[in-house]
């Protein structure tokens, strides 16, 4: 990920919000030119302390597993140049070569047709309106699909088709693709019928991590 935003042409300010991870992520960013800041663990708050610390007129949020394309900051760039523009999105592709990542593209694709996207896609905004909408809030989980349909109301949004970014199929490794998508939808029902991030992070984590899940992996 931090490989992928330093070949960029365009100079950019690399943070990487670490939430306590012990894999060696923090020694390899630094390496690799990012600056590193510990938060708190849970993403929502990851992403709400980077932004805080960031100092550009525009914001990136990009995932650890998503990986950057060359030429994606002058994309960027070159839609924020109509101010008509607050921001959106790219693009997703997964590097799975099974049928199912392979129906995940045509899916996410459609999905944002729709206007809805998350936030492996690779989010990007304006700062003003960052903070005209209130920020990403340091939900458990959700985070991404809160900040998005916020700036959806807002309107001016674009989707990046060329260069797509690319992210990894892992997350689904040993796992039933109607569980994945019957799980999606479990949870978006729960989310709009009000119940707590917290306890939707519990239930997707859950999931993930259930002896049946682990024994295929």
């Amino acid at each position: 990920m931090v490989a992928g935003l330093r070949r960029q042409r365009e100079n950019c300010e690399i943070i990487v919000a670490d939430g306590g991870s012990t894999d060696g992520t923090r020694t390899a960013a630094r390496t690799a030119g990012a600056v590193v800041m510990e938060t708190v663990r849970g993403r929502g708050q990851q992403l709400m302390a980077g932004a805080e610390a960031a100092a550009g007129d525009a914001l990136l949020f990009l995932h650890a597993d998503t990986a950057f394309p060359e030429g994606g900051l002058a994309a960027i760039r070159d839609r924020l140049r109509d101010d008509r523009i607050i921001g959106g999105n790219f693009r997703i592709l997964f590097d799975g070569d099974d049928a199912f990542s392979r129906w995940l593209n045509g899916f996410y694709a459609w999905f944002r047709r729709h206007g809805l996207y998350y936030g492996d896609s690779a989010v990007f905004v304006r700062r003003s309106v960052y903070q005209a909408l209130g920020g990403i809030r340091p939900l458990a989980v959700m985070e991404d699909y809160d900040l998005n349909r916020r700036m959806e109301r807002r309107g001016g949004t674009v989707c990046i088709d060329d260069p797509p970014v690319v992210t990894s199929s892992r997350r689904f490794a040993g796992r039933r693709s109607v569980a994945i998508v019957g799980q999606w939808l479990y949870l978006h029902a729960l989310y709009h019928a009000g119940v707590s991030t917290a306890l939707l992070a519990r239930l997707y984590d859950s999931e993930r991590r259930s002896p049946r899940t682990e024994a295929r992996q």
